[in-house]
């Protein structure tokens, strides 16, 4: 795994060899990241990502300029394995917390420029996110939600959709 772009451009991620998780493919990320330049300018946004895991996206948004990246994580190793790699890369604009994702968005009051969520592909109640997230108001006006998920999943319902992208196994699915 590694960094794109930004000031920790081509930086490696030394992933565990046995892992529960499935970071966003270097491919996937790349196109997200590509997309994500016509909604802002990643300097000096605030950024919120659940279900972190690897900390593979926060870490990207650090890279690239983001003033606040917010990693919820709620597995005790992957929050480990982050606040390692914030201290070790010195990515200071990122705090991290372990918690879950759902508790987290239920409780708080800041608002973010983006928020990525990136959800195991099979949780139960992924499609109450979008839901959630803007009745809870925790997006800037012109903030965006990115939800990844497999194919089974299908948000082509939800009022907020504004676009989706599909990179092989990877979806996205973004919501204003």
């Amino acid at each position: 795994m590694r960094i794109i772009d930004g000031s920790h451009k081509k930086r490696q991620i030394i992933l565990p060899s046995k892992i529960d998780i499935s970071p966003t493919t270097d491919f996937a990320k790349e196109a997200l990241f590509n997309i994500l330049r016509y909604y802002t300018d990643f300097r000096d946004i605030d950024v919120l990502d659940l279900f972190s895991g690897s900390g593979n996206i926060s870490y990207e948004f650090a890279s690239r300029g983001a003033k606040k990246v917010i990693s919820i994580e709620k597995n005790e190793f992957w929050y480990n394995f982050i606040q390692t790699n914030i201290d070790k890369i010195n990515l200071q604009s990122i705090s991290v917390f372990q918690l879950d994702a759902f508790y987290f968005i239920q409780h708080c009051k800041e608002k973010f420029d983006i928020i990525f969520a990136d959800p195991p592909y099979n949780l139960e109640n992924i499609d109450k996110i979008p839901d959630i997230i803007f009745d809870k108001n925790l997006l800037y006006d012109e903030g965006v939600l990115i939800i990844e998920h497999g194919a089974k999943v299908s948000f082509s319902e939800h009022k907020r959709l504004v676009d989706h992208r599909s990179y092989g196994k990877v979806n996205f699915s973004f919501f204003q």
